[in-house]
């Protein structure tokens, strides 16, 4: 009964997923038209906007589990970068060319949270540093792809902004549905805990964001593919990591410094240096960064172990 549960989630989860991007991305469409901005900017200002990861980064640290809350927004952003974009690349290749400025804002976001996260410790004024670098940022990274294929949508139709609401909630509830179905197959099979922390959490949470990512890039928007990944991601190198800072300072452990932290950053250069360089992200390069996210996992079980 367990497998037959676990696999209706699976599925279940999918097609809510799936319904829900359709949904998000007709949506944006049409409210950036009505807007007379560009869909790539739309999408950067509210792509990050999940509040159930800030939640659980919040609880975590509310409870003394600091690491475990540094793991919601940098194990959150390696998989964005890694996994979410490879996998995505890979089932449906993202082309871009985007402005140059578009890419350095993305990968110069997480700097600032490498420097003050370097002595161990991320206090409440290196919270508040990090929350108004992120509007810094944001507004760099939003002017940066303003003209990102602006013109205006033919046929628009209405409730624009019901469709992208409708979306948001398929998507959150599918990805629910999809991360509790995947951890209860994976639990039946009996895989290790480290295992199940480092892949299957990390999945439950952002699951739904390969479907942000295809959808887009199916029906010829790659900027918008790549806008939901970097709008995403500097959000959570940004804001979610100086609001937790800001509720209670975080200290960061050895295996956060030396491995997780320095991966977050470094994940977020690779995928916007690879997207620069080969004007998207192709389904080679979507292989590559899904190799490079299996090395990631290694790599965080054997110092783990």
């Amino acid at each position: 009964m367990t497998s037959f549960v676990a696999a209706g989630l699976l599925v279940g989860g999918i097609l809510l997923v799936i319904a829900g991007a359709q949904l998000l991305f007709d949506g944006l469409l049409d409210l950036a038209a009505r807007l007379r901005i560009s869909v790539f900017t739309l999408t950067v200002l509210i792509a990050g906007l999940e509040l159930e990861n800030l939640a659980a980064g919040l609880a975590a640290n509310a409870r003394g589990l600091p690491d475990a809350a540094a793991g919601t927004f940098l194990g959150g952003a390696t998989f964005l970068a890694l996994a979410v974009t490879g996998v995505g690349a890979a089932v449906s290749p993202i082309r871009a060319r985007l402005a140059w400025p578009v890419y350095g804002w993305t990968a110069v976001a997480p700097l600032p949270l490498l420097a003050l996260g370097a002595d161990g410790e991320l206090s409440r004024v290196d919270g508040s540093l990090l929350v108004g670098w992120f509007v810094v940022a944001m507004i760099g990274l939003a002017r940066a792809g303003g003209g990102a294929m602006a013109a205006a949508r033919a046929g628009r139709r209405r409730f624009a902004v019901v469709r992208l609401v409708a979306g948001l909630v398929l998507l959150g509830v599918g990805g629910h549905a999809l991360g509790e179905g995947m951890r209860r197959a994976v639990t039946r099979l009996g895989v290790s805990q480290a295992l199940l922390g480092n892949t299957v959490v990390a999945a439950s949470v952002e699951a739904e964001e390969v479907a942000r990512v295809v959808v887009p890039a199916r029906r010829g928007r790659g900027d918008v593919a790549l806008a939901n990944v970097f709008g995403t991601v500097v959000h959570f190198l940004t804001l979610n990591a100086g609001v937790i800072a800001l509720v209670r300072p975080l200290n960061l452990d050895r295996v956060t410094l030396v491995l997780y932290l320095p991966v977050a950053v470094a994940a977020t250069a690779l995928v916007a240096g690879l997207a620069a360089w080969r004007g998207g992200v192709g389904r080679l390069e979507g292989v590559v960064l899904v190799a490079a996210y299996g090395v990631y996992l290694a790599a965080a079980i054997v110092i783990a172990t």
